[in-house]
C-alpha cells in the first residue's frame, strides 16, 4: 500500500476546511445558537473521506475540480447531518464524537435535530449553486437524495434500530451497512464522476468501487468498536455490543470480519485498476481501499 494515502487525506481535509467554514459563514441570517450548533457538528475534525472521494473521482474521469467542489461540500454536509442525528438518544445514543461532546450534549436534543436538518437542506443549496452544467447538478442532486433517503441512509438506520437485540445473520447485517454507510460512500464516488462529466460506464464503475469501499469501511468500524479505545476512536468503544447492535464481528466473528473487509478492499481496488483513468488519481483510489482496512490495526 502506498504510504502517500495518509498525507493525501490530510491535505484534502486541510484544503476543504476553509470552504466548509465559508459555507457556514454564509448562514448569517440564521439564529446564532443554530449557527454555533452547525459549526460544532461540521468543523470538529474528521477524515473528510467522502468529499475527498468526490474530488478524486471527478479528476479520475478527467473533470475539473471546481465543478466538483460544491458536490464535495454537499456530501460532507449530509454526512455531518447524519452523525448529529445518529448520535441522538433515540438513535445510537452517543455522548462523544471526534473526541468532543456530541451536538445534543452540547446544545440540547431539540437544537441538535434542527442543526442536522439545517445541514441536510444546506447541502442541496450548495450543490445547486455550483458552476457545473445544470444537467450534471441535477443528476448529482438526485444521487445524493437517493443515498440519504429511505433506500439509503435513513432506511439503513431504520433496519439498524429494528435489529437491536436480535440474532442477525450476515445478510441482514450487510443490508443495514449498505444503507447506513456504503450508500453515501458510493454516492460520493458517483457524484464526483457525474460532476466531472464522466461517461455512464465510468460513473457505474465508480459506484461499484464506492459500494465495496463503503462495506469494507463499516466492517473495519465494527471491528474497531470491539478492539479499540475511546481515545483512538474519538467516541465511546464497545457500544455496539452493549446496545445489541447488528455487526459483522457479531455475525461471523472478528477474524472472519477482518478477512471480509480485506476481500472487499481488494475488490474495490480492482474496479479502478481494471479500467483506464487519469493518474495519479487511479492509484490513490486503489491505495485508499487498502488504507481503509489497515487503519488503527
Amino acid at each position: 500500500m502506498s504510504s502517500s494515502v495518509g498525507p493525501w487525506l490530510e491535505q484534502a481535509a486541510e484544503a476543504l476546511e476553509p470552504h466548509l467554514v465559508e459555507v457556514l459563514d454564509r448562514q448569517g441570517g440564521a439564529p446564532k445558537v443554530l449557527r454555533e450548533a452547525m459549526r460544532h457538528a461540521l468543523l470538529g475534525g474528521g477524515k473528510r473521506l467522502r468529499p475527498a472521494l468526490v474530488l478524486a473521482c471527478c479528476r479520475w474521469v478527467g473533470g475539473r475540480e471546481e465543478d466538483a467542489l460544491p458536490g464535495a461540500l454537499a456530501v460532507e454536509l449530509v454526512h455531518g447531518y447524519s452523525l448529529v442525528h445518529d448520535d441522538l438518544p433515540c438513535m445510537d445514543d452517543d455522548d462523544l464524537r471526534r473526541g468532543r461532546p456530541t451536538v445534543h450534549k452540547a446544545f440540547g436534543e431539540g437544537l441538535a435535530v434542527l442543526a442536522g436538518d439545517a445541514l441536510l437542506t444546506l447541502a442541496f443549496e450548495v450543490l445547486a449553486r455550483g458552476p457545473a452544467p445544470a444537467e450534471r447538478k441535477v443528476a448529482a442532486a438526485a444521487e445524493l437524495a437517493r443515498a440519504a433517503g429511505a433506500e439509503g441512509m435513513v432506511g439503513g438506520q431504520v433496519m439498524d434500530l429494528e435489529a437491536e437485540g436480535k440474532d442477525c445473520g450476515i445478510e441482514e447485517v450487510e443490508a443495514i451497512h449498505r444503507g447506513k454507510t456504503a450508500a453515501l460512500l458510493a454516492a460520493s464516488c458517483r457524484i464526483g464522476g457525474l460532476l466531472g462529466g464522466g461517461a455512464r460506464e465510468r460513473v457505474e464503475v465508480l459506484g461499484r468501487y464506492g459500494e465495496a469501499l463503503g462495506l469494507a469501511f463499516q466492517i473495519v468500524d465494527d471491528c474497531l468498536d470491539e478492539t479499540s479505545d475511546p481515545r483512538t476512536l474519538g467516541k465511546a468503544a464497545g457500544k455496539d455490543r452493549d446496545h445489541g447492535k447488528a455487526t459483522w464481528p457479531g455475525a461471523v466473528g472478528l477474524e472472519a470480519a477482518r478477512e471480509r473487509a480485506g476481500s472487499l478492499a481488494r475488490e474495490a481496488a480492482r474496479w479502478i485498476g481494471d479500467r483506464t483513468g487519469v493518474e495519479p488519481e487511479g492509484r490513490i483510489l486503489q491505495d485508499l481501499a487498502l488504507f481503509v482496512v489497515e487503519r488503527n490495526r
